[in-house]
């Protein structure tokens, strides 16, 4: 299948824009200081439409959050929670996403009813590993057509990781030796069982 033409993107916002130009990124240091002391950003590209597709947006078969994984760490009968093949820096860093194939704009309301008591459920489980302060969520879902979030730990005492900057230091911080990782995500794992579901159903 031949791919489709991309154009720029045409809008009243898109038309004030200062395409490849380097913007002033002093207003990143000056609104996150403890974090940032220098930053560069890229010229910026032309906004090119349409996008190309997400995973498993154009063939649902392609959808890496639909197939069963080794690295899930919990599910139950609408929601799972899974680690990155990747070593984190961060304490704990893993995705949250439901087992049907939905975006947040079509995914049923029971669904969704059921995601706020699991945010709390995971934050309390991530907070109860050693040397963890805070649960962070972000949601960006520009990777994949299947609706995901991702639940970040802060370390206690990291004043540099609050806020924004948190998915930042995840890339910085060395990563955690293999078997720190894999007791972190027990930790998680066998809290969120013990409120329901099943710890590790893949494995």
């Amino acid at each position: 299948m031949s791919e489709v033409e991309q154009v720029p993107a045409e809008s009243p916002f898109h038309s004030r824009l200062p395409i490849g130009e380097r913007l002033d990124a002093s207003a990143l240091t000056e609104g996150l200081p403890w974090a940032f002391d220098e930053i560069s950003m890229r010229p910026l590209e032309p906004m090119l439409v349409p996008e190309k597709p997400r995973g498993g947006e154009t063939d649902r078969a392609q959808c890496g959050a639909c197939t069963p994984s080794a690295n899930t760490i919990w599910h139950d009968d609408l929601w799972q929670v899974g680690m990155r093949s990747e070593l984190s820096g961060l304490p704990f860093m893993a995705w949250v996403s439901p087992r049907g194939h939905w975006l947040l704009e079509d995914a049923p309301i029971e669904v969704l009813a059921e995601l706020g008591p699991l945010m709390q459920r995971i934050s309390e489980a991530v907070k109860s590993i050693p040397g963890v302060a805070r649960c962070h969520f972000g949601r960006w879902n520009d990777g994949s057509a299947h609706l995901h979030m991702w639940a970040l730990a802060r370390p206690a005492g990291m004043m540099q990781a609050r806020g924004a900057a948190l998915a930042f230091w995840d890339d910085i911080l060395p990563p955690l030796p293999q078997e720190m990782a894999d007791e972190h995500a027990r930790i998680v794992a066998e809290a969120l069982a013990a409120g329901g579901g099943e710890a590790f159903p893949h494995r």
